[in-house]
């Protein structure tokens, strides 16, 4: 088995993607979660000045999508054809493409602004979006959103969707009820429990 280091900051961002594939394979990684501080020595080795990157027995791949793609193929969570697999990655484009709408709110340190910025982000970005993956959802018929079994974009949205349903916009989100039971249903899953319950408690 090869030797995975998997470097961000302590905190779950764009690397708890990663982190819940690992964990679902239930595949050992050195978690290296540096202090800002720490990021800013290391900012230089890295191809992008970006974190998370993940070395494999010392080879560096940086970028999410390339990383959570690469392990989800190693460890059979990427679908089980490449249709599927191509289904995975339209969900996982239009989840960056929010991501994308929510960076400037993230940012924001003025509260005032921040709630402006909130209010207008949940309804014409976050709602729109919500209504469209839980359809992707249903019209999957699985519980799953690709296939009939757990995939690399299962766990992504688990992770993305709990910025909506703790912190963003929780009652908009209960309004999805489709989404909530899916996100039950992942956060239930053996390997997946049981990392939510060790993992470092943090903010983000």
């Amino acid at each position: 088995m090869p030797h995975y280091k998997l470097t961000y900051l302590n905190m779950m961002g764009r690397a708890e993607h990663i982190r819940l594939i690992f964990a679902q394979a239930g595949v050992e990684y050195e978690d290296n979660r540096l202090t800002q501080e720490e990021w800013a020595a290391f900012k230089s080795k890295t191809p992008f000045g970006q974190i998370p990157v993940l070395e494999v027995d010392g080879k560096m791949l940086a970028q999410t999508g390339a990383i959570t793609t690469y392990l989800a193929k190693q460890f059979g969570l990427n679908g089980k054809d490449d249709w599927e697999a191509a289904k995975i990655q339209q969900l996982n484009g239009g989840t960056e493409d929010l991501i994308a709408q929510v960076i400037p709110w993230f940012r924001e340190q003025d509260l005032e602004k921040k709630k402006e910025l909130a209010d207008k982000l949940v309804a014409e970005h976050v709602t729109p979006w919500l209504q469209r993956y839980e359809k992707f959802l249903t019209d999957n018929g699985t519980g799953y959103f690709v296939g009939n079994s757990v995939t690399q974009i299962d766990l992504g949205l688990l992770q993305f969707m709990g910025l909506f349903s703790h912190v963003l916009c929780p009652e908009t989100f209960k309004k999805f009820p489709e989404l909530c039971k899916f996100m039950e249903r992942i956060a239930s899953l053996p390997n997946i429990a049981a990392w939510i319950q060790k993992r470092p408690k943090t903010d983000h």
